[in-house]
């Protein structure tokens, strides 16, 4: 549809069903969105009227109003939720409004206002609710109360007031299970200690030693003069300080760290503690591929002292240890984690692994299988290997029943995804996508039901906003549609130049929808581009390389030149890794230098190569660009697949024959 269709539409939903006389201008709307960043409060309201009427009126009267929420009273707030009522920018000034209520503790305002809150996607005011819980119900409170409180608070990554007084309001002496204890509030400073976060670390220290806040930005920025000059590990604090030291000390100087704490603190600090922080330190031992790193792990006495991030590194670890992996450990760890950490078909996967490592019991093969069968699917890494652990190959499921013409009907006159649409089209991407997202996923409690999201998913297709297609699609639980999950737009030019190349047309495409979900002007926060998402100087080499000339970067916004220099890149690097699709994965996103670093050390498994990749979104990127390319090659050829195949069985240092690696490759 064009965006002047789109337009026309919503002003007719906005007008209640009658043509507008005057539509305002879109750069008006623009304007108030620079405004907006720029916290230009003067500007806003002088642009506000000029917005009147247009489309995207809530988001100019959310922009706005948003920006001195800080002395907007109470009433103002109240017509702007009746004037836009159910709408995205309602709910998100109403997110808005309910941290500013709790901020200035007006407890009653705030508990009226959150039972008509609808996205309940922000993990401060859920804190926030949990306090007026806790201070309304007291005793009477669930015992859940205090678990969802630290789950929030520990999965908070930055410093926040609302689970931080959450904690220190429900902080209690012994171990009353309707609260938290001063063990939950150390791991707390452990954890942020340990995602360089100091300041969420000192919020929690000021909770249970405010004397000791201080030292926190000091064994901070200098843990190892710290740990030299002031620690002392007498009281409790100081054992928790010296933990927190060590954790930081392990990120900057590993070796350093390690020595001290085998030397001297292990035997002076609790049992918690000690597992945590040799914990940590298989952590990073792990994250630099140290062939020893199992052995940090094989020290921890109780696995359930760490959390899901430090046992999925023990299992990394224990899948990498030589001469072969260590499948006892795998066990250890992914049974000692939480019911979500289980759940993750990549542990699933592992732990099904090692139940049929060696000469496994009647009852370890029954339990395999069943975890095998409950994450089997064609829609993932771990779920396709699944499947073919089980014996079945990758096939694109049936398509559901079509949709009717109510269900798209009720898509296409959904005010917030035209919102969304409209908002996309004349460049205020980011915000189309939040309001997208949330229509599709939080407008309803629960979200929109399998066939309103494929109605949804469809609209977003059919206008070739490939991002909210694939995205909205991929949620579907029960009703797979793959041809809106992977779409192949620019078919005949991508499948010819892969083909000219010698390039599996299924492999760039597997790649172009991690890159870029199809989006042509899509730019990475780096500098890379375009559908393949090229950086400029590589474009540049690789112009050279294939003969690509004149050739300048400002031309890899034309697809037809994005899709040759991404190709011939991607060849490249698939030549200098002897065909390796996860290594030349791993090259695209990473630069070819780090996976043949990562290549060294024992043969392993391909799959726990690509699971030990030291980069977090390295990692998944592999994962998925593989699994991608595998459901891409069903639908080209309309045969089964294999991921296998593609990963190949093992990856280890380079062979004598390898031809050596072409070191210019950037």
């Amino acid at each position: 549809m064009q965006l002047r269709t789109i337009v026309a539409s919503l002003v007719l939903l906005l007008a209640g069903g009658s043509q507008a006389q005057t539509v305002p201008r879109d750069d008006v709307i623009l304007q108030m969105n620079q405004a907006f960043r720029a916290g230009d409060r003067a500007r806003l309201t002088l642009l506000l009227p000029q917005a009147r009427g247009h489309a995207l009126e809530p988001y100019a009267a959310y922009w706005e109003l948003r920006a001195r929420l800080d002395t907007a009273g109470a009433a103002e707030v109240q017509d702007f939720f009746t004037r836009y009522p159910g709408t995205y920018q309602e709910d998100r000034l109403r997110n808005d409004w309910l941290l500013v209520l709790a901020q200035r503790r007006q407890w009653d305002a705030f508990a009226d206002e959150y039972t008509r809150f609808r996205m309940r996607d922000d993990r401060q005011v859920r804190c926030y609710a949990l306090l007026v819980q806790h201070l309304r119900e007291g005793p009477r409170a669930p015992e859940t109360l205090a678990e969802d409180v630290r789950r929030n608070w520990y999965a908070q990554r930055e410093a926040d007031d609302g689970c931080t007084l959450a904690a220190a309001e429900l902080l209690a002496d012994g171990h009353d299970r309707r609260r938290l204890n001063a063990g939950d509030i150390w791991r707390k400073a452990r954890i942020a200690i340990e995602a360089n976060r100091p300041r969420a670390a000192a919020d929690a220290v000021q909770i249970v030693a405010p004397d000791a806040v201080n030292f926190v930005a000091e064994l901070n920025a200098n843990p190892g003069r710290f740990l030299s000059q002031r620690a002392a590990a007498i009281s409790r604090t100081r054992r928790e300080l010296v933990g927190l030291a060590l954790i930081k000390y392990a990120a900057t100087d590993f070796e350093a760290a390690a020595g001290q704490f085998d030397a001297k603190w292990s035997v002076q600090v609790s049992a918690e503690e000690r597992d945590w922080i040799w914990g940590v330190l298989g952590k990073y031992a792990a994250q630099r591929l140290r062939p020893d790193a199992i052995d940090y792990f094989t020290k921890v006495s109780k696995d359930s002292f760490l959390s899901d991030d430090l046992l999925a590194w023990k299992v990394r670890a224990a899948l990498r240890a030589s001469p072969r992996p260590n499948w006892h450990a795998v066990l250890q760890a992914v049974n000692a984690m939480s019911d979500e950490g289980k759940a993750d078909p990549t542990w699933a996967y592992w732990k099904a692994r090692a139940l049929l490592a060696g000469t496994p019991s009647e009852n370890a093969r029954a339990e395999a299988q069943r975890l095998l069968e409950s994450i089997a699917s064609p829609r993932g890494f771990y779920e396709q290997l699944a499947l073919e652990a089980l014996g079945q190959k990758i096939n694109v499921p049936p398509k559901p029943a079509p949709l009717t013409e109510t269900e798209k009907e009720t898509a296409r006159r959904n005010p917030g995804l035209n919102r969304a649409l409209y908002a996309i089209a004349i460049g205020l991407r980011p915000e189309g996508v939040r309001e997208w997202n949330y229509t599709t996923n939080l407008h309803a409690t629960g979200g929109m039901s399998d066939r309103e999201l494929l109605a949804a998913a469809q609209y977003a297709c059919d206008r070739e906003v490939w991002d909210r297609c694939v995205n909205t699609s991929d949620r579907t639980k029960a009703e797979f549609d793959f041809d809106q999950r992977y779409p192949m737009p620019f078919r005949e030019s991508v499948v010819r130049r892969s083909r000219e190349i010698g390039l599996d047309p299924a492999y760039v495409y597997g790649l172009i929808r991690q890159e870029s979900r199809f989006i042509m002007d899509a730019r990475s926060n780096v500098g890379a581009s375009g559908l393949m998402q090229v950086m400029p100087a590589t474009a540049t080499w690789t112009a050279k390389k294939i003969g690509l000339s004149p050739f300048t970067p400002s031309m890899l916004v034309d697809r037809e030149t994005n899709i040759a220099i991404g190709t011939g890149y991607l060849k490249l690097v698939l030549d200098d890794f002897a065909g390796s699709m996860p290594m030349a994965a791993a090259a695209y996103n990473a630069g070819p230098g780090r996976p043949r670093a990562w290549r060294n050390g024992p043969v392993m498994d391909a799959a726990a190569w690509a699971e030990n990749i030291p980069f977090n979104e390295t990692r998944d990127y592999v994962k998925k660009v593989l699994a991608n390319t595998t459901v891409y090659a069903a639908m080209i050829t309309g045969q089964p697949q294999s991921l296998r195949a593609r990963l190949g069985n093992t990856i280890g240092p380079p062979s004598a024959g390898e031809p050596q690696p072409n070191r210019e490759i950037p």
